[in-house]
């Protein structure tokens, strides 16, 4: 079987897949018609749509979340090494805390954090 031949038939195999997956998805795919009477978000009566928009600073307050979650998670290894590694290791941790509050003190001053 040459070169040629063999790349045919992998992307021959590739578009059988891919139409095959495509099929499956079509075939048990749930109903496009929205249920307007069913409630979502805890069980309360909808006031919007589901996928309705939401506010930009939303988008700010989710950044700041995750780069705090992303602090947890570098400082609770940093706990277990800090013995080992010395004074280098409580620098390296408060100047990594120094550019957190920096964007803190950045969302805070844009207004991100403003709820009126």
């Amino acid at each position: 079987m040459s070169g040629f031949t063999a790349a045919l038939s992998l992307l021959g195999v590739a578009v059988v897949a891919v139409v095959g997956v495509y099929g499956a998805a079509w075939a048990l795919r749930i109903s496009q018609a929205p249920l307007s009477v069913q409630p979502f978000g805890s069980g309360l009566e909808p006031v919007e749509h589901a996928v309705s928009r939401f506010h930009v600073r939303w988008y700010t307050v989710t950044m700041l979340f995750l780069a705090f979650d992303m602090e947890m998670v570098f400082m609770y290894p940093w706990t277990l090494v800090i013995s080992v590694m010395g004074p280098s290791a409580v620098i390296e941790m408060f100047v990594f805390l120094a550019v957190l509050l920096a964007g803190v003190v950045y969302a805070w001053r844009e207004g991100a954090l403003r709820w009126t």
